[in-house]
């Protein structure tokens, strides 16, 4: 197989990876990569627009763009969107919350996302203050309709609105484990088994042939939300709970909901990020996000010298950019949150000969990691006169910048190493590329290795004590929280039925402690479902094509036969 060239953009390892930064982030002015690196790093941190002081010094913006051209440093894909646009929309996600059982609450929190959603970040709420379903209204004499309206409220809102212009919206919602309207919570996105009308159809078997037909909470990923109580119970009595257990039969058939896990002195820090990388106790908190590509770090010299640039890029973000309305500054003002990232972690282990396991000479990476990002941290903070980060890591899960870069996502093993990736143009209409994973493909060529040898996520798919663990040793790493989903055998498989459920509760609350969050996705759980493995050498038959899929379409108005123009 022939390698891909560019003559504009040689950095990039595959068409894919061209065609994402094409699609994504090229714009008048940033026309290769090597442009929109430079235009970046000096409008963030130099003085690029007219009255601006630099705020790194030249030398280093130099070696800082160096480190963003060669793909080492990827800031988040809100930094490569807005990069010398008129607006500085930089920040991928706000952390918003119900911080009072009010009208006057009910009305705010879609006043605040709708904000944040329009600068084109995502949002995430917990929504446990709401009182549940049902309970009496004093001040109206009504019921109360619960949480769970308000996310749909909230869904809707983000489903019609195109995030700064540019791309579908991201939202999140959460929910105490306690609250009395769990039991709704955990099947309000259980499409597999809920119908469409009277149609005889699931809006799963709909969604699989038309993704845009609208689903509850279509737009949101959920989870509940596990506190210290729950943690002291499952410690004392050996049994993780009701709610627990049907949380993971859920997540195991579903995906959703996911959980996220905060104890002890992070009780208060639910994950509200919209991918759950970044927590905070605040409402209206931000992340602001940039990864290191461990797969192209030659040393770990050379990393220390990346985490160092890429914190002060982080920060000089915390200053550069535009937000939404003020409390956002005030917030950020007070915590001044980094997420920096890793990504191409299993690349950087299939290089070094390694399993998928957080090895000796790994954890020797990871501390740097860490140190570097903490000791710079206070420093240029310090040195800007400005208050110091509250947190600096957080591994999100990449997905357009992993492209981009050619490497595997965050954490996550390489998904396989060749697929079909569908995706959707105009909103519309389903097209398809054979991928094959970049980073495999260089394993092949330059080392001779077996395709069929390399292990990937779908391998690892029955071993997932393997998968939680590796997140779990990662974590120690990281203060804030991990992205990252384990994928898993279809439900009803051998590895993934009713009898597996208890097994798969107990080994999850046993890592819980040492984790944050906590994603699985079991194969084909959703309509639309972006990637499919493919044998290695058809992909290789037919990279760089575009294909239709030809899909037959539901019509609701065709599928109920009651006429009109009411389909999707």
């Amino acid at each position: 197989m022939s390698s891909f060239k560019s003559n504009m953009n040689p950095m990039f390892r595959s068409k894919f990876s061209e065609d994402i930064f094409n699609l994504k982030y090229s714009h008048t002015g940033c026309d290769t990569w090597e442009q929109l690196s430079r235009v970046l790093v000096e409008d963030v941190c130099g003085n690029l627009r007219s009255g601006e002081e630099a705020l790194m010094r030249k030398e280093e913006r130099k070696q800082l763009q160096a480190y963003i051209t060669d793909l080492k440093f990827v800031p988040g894909g809100r930094y490569l969107y807005y990069a010398g646009r008129d607006k500085r929309f930089y920040n991928n996600c706000f952390l918003l919350s119900a911080e009072e059982d009010t009208r006057e609450d009910w009305a705010n929190l879609s006043w605040k996302a709708e904000s944040c959603l329009m600068t084109g970040g995502g949002i995430g709420i917990d929504y446990s203050t709401y009182r549940e379903s049902g309970r009496s209204l004093g001040g109206s004499g009504g019921l109360a309709s619960g949480p769970i309206p308000k996310m749909q409220m909230i869904n809707s809102i983000g489903a019609n609105v195109m995030q700064g212009g540019s791309r579908r919206s991201a939202m999140y919602a959460s929910l105490n484990w306690k609250h009395n309207d769990i039991p709704s919570f955990l099947t309000a996105k259980d499409w597999d088994t809920m119908p469409v009308g009277t149609t005889g159809f699931t809006f799963k078997q709909i969604k699989e042939q038309d993704f845009n037909f609208r689903a509850p909470l279509d737009m949101t990923n959920i989870s509940v939300n596990y506190d210290t109580d729950w943690l002291v119970n499952y410690w004392n009595t050996g049994d993780v709970g009701e709610v627990f257990l049907s949380n993971v039969k859920q997540a195991l058939r579903s995906a959703e909901p996911g959980f996220s896990f905060n104890f002890m002195e992070n009780e208060n820090e639910t994950l509200r990020n919209a991918c759950t990388e970044v927590c905070s106790s605040d409402d209206s908190d931000v992340c602001n996000l940039g990864s290191i590509n461990l797969g192209r770090i030659e040393s770990i010299w050379e990393l220390a010298h990346v985490v160092e640039l890429a914190t002060k890029f982080l920060i000089c973000g915390t200053l550069r950019a535009e937000l939404p309305y003020q409390k956002v500054y005030q917030v950020r003002e007070k915590n001044r949150r980094l997420g920096l990232g890793l990504m191409g972690m299993h690349e950087w282990l299939i290089k070094q000969g390694e399993k998928y396991e957080v090895t000796t000479n790994l954890h020797r990476w990871l501390s740097v990691y860490k140190g570097i990002s903490d000791k710079v941290s206070r420093e240029f903070a310090d040195e800007l006169s400005v208050s110091r980060p509250v947190a600096n890591r957080a591994i999100a899960p990449t997905g357009s910048i992993s492209i981009l870069s050619g490497t595997s996502s965050g954490i996550e093993p390489i998904f396989a190493v060749a697929y079909k990736r569908r995706y959707l143009t105009g909103g519309t209409r389903w097209k398809y590329q054979y991928v094959v994973d970049s980073a495999a493909q260089e394993l092949i060529d330059l080392y001779g290795v077996d395709p069929e040898s390399i292990e990937s996520a779908l391998d690892l798919a029955e071993d997932y004590e393997r998968r939680i663990k590796f997140q779990a040793d990662v974590q120690d790493y990281v203060d804030m929280s991990i992205s990252s989903t384990i994928n898993l055998p279809a439900w009803g498989s051998k590895n993934n039925n009713e009898d597996t459920v208890k097994n798969f509760s107990d080994t999850l609350a046993s890592y819980a402690h040492r984790l944050r969050g906590f994603t699985a996705y079991p194969d084909g759980c959703r309509g639309g479902q972006p990637l499919s493995v493919v044998p290695y050498s058809e992909a290789v038959d037919k990279l760089g094509t575009e294909f239709d899929e030809h899909v037959e379409t539901h019509d609701i108005c065709e599928i109920t036969n009651s006429g009109g123009v009411c389909g999707v």
